[in-house]
């Protein structure tokens, strides 16, 4: 049974810096792409970010690029996700996703999740 478990979110002002990891267990981490979601309250889940199995290739959401980097380490079975420049309207829910796949979709990256997290909670104050 595959689990993915959050952690790292938190409460943090504006312009600072958060890094959320997720460790997956349950079946071959390194066979799989990974990546990261997020709900804001009253909105859908949206995309943020997705890295191939061997972390060679990596797709960021628009409203992220630059600021966020998604890394991984298939020794540890672990998932990273440092925010940098927060900004109030990345408040929401992040959410880990393993894709059915080594490289995941890179031109529909909410495609082919397997299996998601429970979530941990981030909140930039202004």
């Amino acid at each position: 049974q595959v689990q993915l478990v959050e952690s790292g979110g938190g409460l943090v002002q504006a312009g600072g810096s958060l890094r959320l990891s997720c460790a997956a267990s349950g079946r071959t981490f390194s066979m799989y792409a990974m990546g990261w979601f997020r709900q804001a309250p009253g909105k859908e889940r949206e995309f943020v970010a997705s890295i191939t199995w061997n972390g060679g290739s990596t797709v960021y959401a628009g409203s992220v690029k630059d600021r966020f980097t998604i890394s991984r380490i298939n020794a540890a079975n672990t998932v990273s996700l440092r925010m940098n420049s927060l900004k109030p309207e990345d408040t929401a829910v992040y959410y880990c996703a393993q894709y059915g796949s080594p490289y995941g979709d890179s031109r529909t990256p909410s495609y082919g999740i397997d299996y998601w997290g429970n979530g941990t909670l981030v909140t930039v104050s202004s």
